[in-house]
């Protein structure tokens, strides 16, 4: 690592973290001590936005194996100008663990990723528990929609659902949340950042409101591991006019050109399923295809079968068993009831091409983004 061609130094006082959710082979991301500070200060100082004197927080994001989720936050909480109290649990405690807890010790803010929430969400219907007095849900690492949150909204009756705010490991800071944020909304880290909207095929940077683009991103204080103009992955359109302070985003899905793809807690990357398809379908023609089926992800891998193949149904099975292998966490949330998982054969008619450019999209991301704020507060 003290040679990769990414970074600018020796990783001699730093923190390295693995990016890429529940892959089985996740990308490394480097942090000097200075900059791991500077993230989570500034950070913990736009979380105070979301949080009110007295707050009792559960910390119930994700640790260990260098992921950065529950750590970033963890840190975070302690910049926080507010007397708030911290519950770390992690995402791991178990489901009657935390409900008894949270009526104990008169915790009022959840924060965690939405698939953890589902699913204490599914214990506490069976269980017929339902939480008045939870105030707060704070989500992050995937946006949430509207029959999740009405599923929310039934459990935690009380509570104002917001993000807890947009970063990832591998890009930093990408956006602060505030009160006035519909889901989905953000505001940009003007001292941080330069954030891009650009089209997607001419690579045109749009300024208008309302127009919908690919997210990049200029860290202006990361030093060794630099990142000019990367692409986040996500789609987004501006809010506001240009030059308005902490200008307000919207996300608007996965790009289709995106490398990564995030489901729920699940990671996907576009090169390891191409890899996978060609291998053992021996086709260069495949799409993913990402939908909402009332509170579930519903995911499909299309592909193109050769045109000499006589028998589909063994390369399909195949096909499937090799992508469950190197994604395992696709089982763990098909049993939880918060995804459905689909390999079809389809006609190379059937994929879906770029309007302008006519090319092959890798991913279809058509789950419906603008859920209103009244409604969820």
């Amino acid at each position: 690592m003290s040679h990769w061609s990414v970074l600018t130094g020796d990783v001699d006082d730093a923190l390295v973290l693995k990016t890429g959710g529940s892959t089985s082979q996740g990308k490394l991301a480097v942090y000097s001590y200075e900059e791991w500070q500077a993230l989570v200060s500034t950070f913990g100082a736009s979380l105070s936005a979301q949080l009110n004197n007295g707050d009792r927080v559960a910390n119930l994001f994700f640790s260990g194996d260098l992921y950065a989720s529950f750590l970033f936050v963890h840190d975070s909480l302690a910049y926080v100008e507010r007397s708030i109290c911290e519950f770390p649990f992690t995402g791991n405690v178990e489901p009657d663990v935390l409900a008894d807890a949270i009526e104990r010790h008169r915790i009022n803010v959840l924060a965690g990723v939405p698939a953890q929430l589902l699913q204490f969400c599914a214990y506490l219907a069976q269980h017929r528990r339902v939480l008045y007095g939870v105030e707060t849900l704070l989500y992050a690492g995937e946006s949430l929609f509207a029959p999740q949150l009405a599923i929310l909204g039934e459990m935690f009756p009380n509570a104002r659902i917001a993000s807890i705010g947009y970063a990832s490991v591998d890009a930093g800071l990408i956006g602060a949340s505030d009160r006035d944020c519909a889901l989905g909304e953000h505001r940009v880290f003007d001292q941080q950042t330069l954030l891009e909207i650009v089209d997607e095929h001419t690579g045109e940077v749009i300024e208008e409101c309302d127009r919908t683009g690919l997210l990049v991103l200029t860290n202006l204080t990361r030093r060794l591991m630099p990142l000019l103009r990367y692409p986040v992955g996500d789609r987004a359109c501006w809010r506001e006019p240009a030059a308005t302070p902490r200008r307000k985003f919207a996300l608007k899905g996965r790009s289709a050109h995106s490398q990564r793809v995030r489901v729920g807690v699940l990671s996907l990357f576009t090169e390891e399923i191409h890899e996978i398809v060609q291998r053992v379908a021996h086709s260069e023609q495949w799409q993913l295809l990402i939908e909402q089926t009332g509170p579930k992800d519903l995911l499909s891998v299309k592909w193109v079968p050769e045109p000499q193949l006589q028998a589909v149904e063994p390369v399909l099975r195949e096909l499937r068993e090799a992508l469950l292998a190197h994604y395992p966490a696709i089982d763990d949330l098909s049993r939880e009831g918060l995804l459905e998982f689909r390999v079809l054969p389809c006609a190379t008619t059937d994929l879906k091409l770029h309007p302008r450019s006519g090319k092959q999209l890798r991913v279809l991301d058509l789950r419906v983004y603008d859920v209103p704020l009244q409604e969820f507060v």
